[in-house]
């Protein structure tokens, strides 16, 4: 059985999604600048790791509730 999360949308071209498929955690992301990048983790303190790092809190100085909505989300995972 296959989990799927929607950490957010803003549209059909700036999303993120992760799925559970087994002990791997596929995360997909789709943006307007890169297209569709794809990232596997094998925990999930891998996920938040790379979370952490892909969303600096300090870029989100304007929006904390923003930052803490995408963090909660991971987490939900």
């Amino acid at each position: 059985m296959m989990k799927k999360h929607e950490i957010y949308k803003k549209d059909n071209w700036n999303m993120m999604t992760v799925e559970v498929q087994g002990r791997y955690i596929v995360l997909r992301e789709i943006s307007d600048d890169w297209g569709e990048e794809a990232h596997t983790f094998l925990s999930r303190p891998a996920l938040m790791h790379w979370a952490e790092n892909r969303f600096p809190k300090q870029s989100f100085q304007d929006n904390v509730e923003e930052w803490q909505r995408i963090m909660n989300a991971f987490k939900q995972v």
